[in-house]
């Protein structure tokens, strides 16, 4: 690949297989050698680099990242773009902050993405980091996959309009074939895919789950810290022979055809893309009423999409698991709005798009 094509350095949190860094994987492979590319995760973990194209130019350079020492962290991370020299830093949620404030007055272009929350933010922002926020981004393009955060980003971090960008996330329709059930009945199964982690609260998802009936399971799909607590929930709500844990999947795409229901159980949200593949699976869905779930899916969904309560998340899978029809209609419903609304070329095209911008013009300082 030639030198001469913009060098962008993408910052996370962790390059632990997630929504953010699955997202990230499929631009770098869509964009295929418009640019080049360096990773660097602040815990080290890079298990995410597998899903991305072999023959294109990603590098990890090593940067020492010590806890709980931020003016340390600014010097080395000043010394790091003063050394990989990219075209635009781009940074992702929380987690990668501290770069905000390394990269200021070195006249590298900063382009930040938040996709949402963890626990310790779910119910309200934590005002040192809306202070954070607000004083560290006012002068980056800061783009929102969803219409909560942009809101959140203009009002109550005070950033700029003019420096925000709206751009939802997408999905790849031609990967998700909606499935025709044919032959004899067989036990409804409702499906998740999700990292455990507390904010997932998956245990709701298995609390509701008990309160069906018999003959429906549940598959959750993805690992985690919390799957030793899940089964161990399983068991004591008498379901685990019900419930299964199918672990991490590097293509969880397949997966999707065995569902009938897809279910999201989290606290907090904003635009997922596990709710887009099972869109695109032709799924009809119950979900807790975050983020930009109630309008990501197909206006006929609400009654489906529920505070975050056991009763009710389990009322709307009860209701979806006992009519067929309209878990079809509700589905082909949710494919129609994927195929209309969250193509992922058009995704593609506004990143590439807003790389190519900012590596090329650059933003003050």
């Amino acid at each position: 690949m030639s030198p001469t094509m913009p060098l962008l350095l993408h910052v996370f949190a962790s390059f632990a297989t997630g929504g953010p860094q699955v997202r990230f994987t499929r631009l770098v492979n869509r964009m295929g050698g418009a640019f080049r590319h360096a990773v660097v995760a602040m815990d080290s973990n890079y298990d995410a680099r597998n899903l991305l194209d072999p023959a294109l130019d990603v590098r990890f350079p090593a940067v020492c990242v010590a806890k709980r020492a931020v003016g340390g962290n600014v010097l080395r991370f000043r010394a790091a773009l003063r050394a990989i020299r990219p075209d635009l830093l781009v940074t992702s949620n929380w987690g990668s902050i501290e770069w905000a404030g390394a990269r200021i007055g070195t006249g590298v272009p900063h382009l930040h993405l938040e996709d949402g929350f963890g626990p310790e933010e779910q119910s309200r922002q934590l005002p040192r980091r809306v202070l954070a926020r607000r004083l560290l981004l006012r002068r980056a393009t800061v783009v929102l996959p969803s219409r909560t955060l942009f809101r959140i980003a203009r009002e109550e971090w005070k950033l700029p309009p003019e420096r925000l960008r709206l751009l939802p996330n997408g999905v790849d329709t031609s990967r998700f074939a909606p499935v025709v059930r044919e032959g004899p009945a067989r036990p409804v199964t409702i499906g998740t895919v999700a990292a455990l982690r507390p904010e997932k609260n998956l245990a709701r998802l298995i609390r509701a789950i008990a309160r069906l009936g018999p003959d429906v399971r549940l598959v959750i799909v993805g690992d985690g810290a919390e799957r030793p607590a899940l089964e161990a929930l399983a068991a004591a709500e008498g379901v685990a022979e019900r419930v299964s844990f199918a672990g991490h999947c590097h293509d969880p795409a397949p997966l999707y055809a065995d569902f009938d229901v897809f279910a999201l159980s989290s606290d907090t949200e904003q635009m997922p893309l596990s709710l887009l593949e099972a869109m695109a699976a032709g799924l009809p869905v119950a979900a807790t009423d975050v983020g930009d779930v109630a309008e990501m899916l197909d206006p006929q969904h609400r009654h489906f999409v529920v505070p975050c309560d056991d009763a009710a998340l389990a009322g709307a899978l009860g209701a979806l698991v006992q009519d067929a029809d309209m878990r079809r209609q509700l589905g082909a419903a949710n494919r129609r709005r994927a195929e209309d609304h969250f193509a992922e070329t058009a995704m593609v095209a506004a990143w590439e798009g807003l790389f190519r911008d900012l590596s090329a013009k650059g933003t003050p300082n």
